[in-house]
């Protein structure tokens, strides 16, 4: 299992510009190369490069597990379908969620288990995540915010949330996810830890400013080590 620190054109908000699954690293196209080789050797996934609303903050514009991946109702059709051919083989689905919320990377927190949504998604918009990832969902917020994505990292191992995160909120998301739950911060001290780094079950990939406490209790959090 690894772990890596970097940046995005010199941003430590890593999970801004990036998303990742067990079978796939989505990224903003002005990743420089060698960071990028990096990340895809931590993650073991390939990356495949691509705006979203011709802005290079995938994160925050899409969600995603190893049965599909969630765009928003903004993004232009030649986005989608150099998302769709790209993950083809892989047989994911690719959706567009007709939401007037449209920053869906900050209100979905999923894996191949489950996925938590905020309550700004309506029930009609809970049924199209559904049948794109794959999975059953439910509401919940995290330290009492509807930005459940920005506020934590899962996959398929475990959880690591907002440091403020209370227990009930630890206990419903565990039972959403089928995964441990635990509470951390990244990018020393901000406990916006899924703004600042995306991990799956390989790996993670983490803000520059990081400290190694952090990337500690990230990776056991995610029982990685």
């Amino acid at each position: 299992m690894k772990a890596v620190q970097t940046d995005f054109l010199g941003d430590p908000n890593i999970g801004l510009f990036m998303k990742a699954s067990d079978r796939l690293l989505l990224t903003g196209c002005q990743m420089e190369d060698k960071k990028l080789r990096q990340a895809e050797e931590a993650l073991g996934v390939k990356a495949v490069r691509t705006g979203i609303v011709n802005s290079e903050v995938v994160g925050i514009f899409c969600a995603m597990n190893s049965n599909g991946v969630l765009l928003p109702n903004i993004a232009l059709d030649s986005e989608v379908a150099a998302i769709k051919k790209a993950t083809k083989e892989m047989g994911m689905n690719v959706e567009v969620l007709d939401s007037n919320f449209t920053a869906i990377g900050n209100v979905i927190l999923c894996n191949d288990k489950g996925a938590v949504l905020s309550r700004v998604l309506t029930r009609r918009d809970m049924k199209v995540v559904e049948g794109c990832l794959g999975v059953e969902c439910d509401y919940e917020t995290v330290a009492g915010l509807e930005s459940v994505g920005s506020c934590g990292i899962a996959t398929n191992r475990g959880c690591i949330l907002h440091r403020d995160a209370s227990e009930e909120e630890l206990d419903t998301i565990q039972d959403i996810l089928k995964v441990d739950t635990d509470i951390g911060t990244a990018n020393f001290g901000s406990p916006f830890i899924g703004s600042c780094a995306i991990a799956n079950g390989n790996g993670v990939v983490a803000g520059i400013s990081t400290t190694g406490f952090e990337i500690t209790r990230i990776m056991e959090s995610l029982k990685l080590i």
